[in-house]
Formats: C-alpha cells, sequence, structure tokens
C-alpha cells in the first residue's frame, strides 16, 4: 500500500514525460515488491513563482523534487538504505534531475492510523 505523494519544481517551460504518474508508480512498485495496484503515486507540479530557497540566486540550478512516502509499515534501516537510493535514482532519471535534487520524507508508518474504504490498516 505504498503511497508517494510527488511534489516536482518546475522550471519555466519544463514539462514531464508522458505517463510520468504510471512510469513512476512501475518503478516505485519494483523497488518496493508491492503487487499490481497496491503502489500509488500522486504528482503535483510546483511552478517556479511558488518554490524559494532562502538566500540563493542560483534560478538556473536543478529545481527540487519532494517525495513524500506513506507505508504500512517501515522495513529494518539496511533495507530503507536500498530502498532510498533506488527510488531516488528512480525518481531522478524521470524527472530528468539529479539525484541529488530529489528528495524523501518517509511518514510515520500506517498500521494502525489509517483506512482503506472504511478499513482499518492492521498489517
Amino acid at each position: 500500500m505504498p503511497i508517494l505523494d510527488i511534489e516536482i519544481v518546475m522550471r519555466d517551460g519544463e514539462t514531464l514525460p508522458p505517463g510520468f504518474a504510471k512510469l513512476m508508480a512501475k518503478r516505485a512498485g519494483d523497488v518496493l515488491h508491492s503487487a499490481p495496484g497496491n503502489t500509488w503515486v500522486k504528482v503535483r507540479q510546483i511552478s517556479p513563482d511558488c518554490y524559494a530557497e532562502n538566500d540563493n540566486g542560483a534560478s538556473d540550478a536543478p529545481a527540487p523534487v519532494f517525495v513524500s512516502i506513506l507505508k504500512g509499515k517501515m522495513p529494518p534501516v539496511d533495507e530503507l538504505e536500498r530502498e532510498i537510493i533506488a527510488l531516488t535514482n528512480a525518481t531522478a532519471e524521470l524527472c530528468h534531475r539529479p539525484a541529488d535534487n530529489v528528495h524523501f520524507i518517509y511518514l510515520p508508518e500506517g498500521k494502525g492510523r489509517i483506512a482503506f474504504g472504511g478499513k482499518l490498516l492492521k498489517r
């Protein structure tokens, strides 16, 4: 049940590849070893006017990508580190950004606190 919420800061004139969300869901599902239909991806494009960094005048630098990820249960740290590298590289490749510009935020595990279709996630 991983859910990836991807926010991409776009530069003027920049576009995402056709079918980006579907491609990302496939790649993330492969990395996370989830069954078909069990990895969900939501994508939001952020205009250049809606993003800034303090005291950073480098407007030509690659724009960041922020990915929040919700999983039912967190894996052990060594597995999590491998997962982060694979997801970062996949996201960077599909967004045409350096991996250094892709940032993941793992949300607290969803088990016992989220529900799908009125059913609490228990495992």
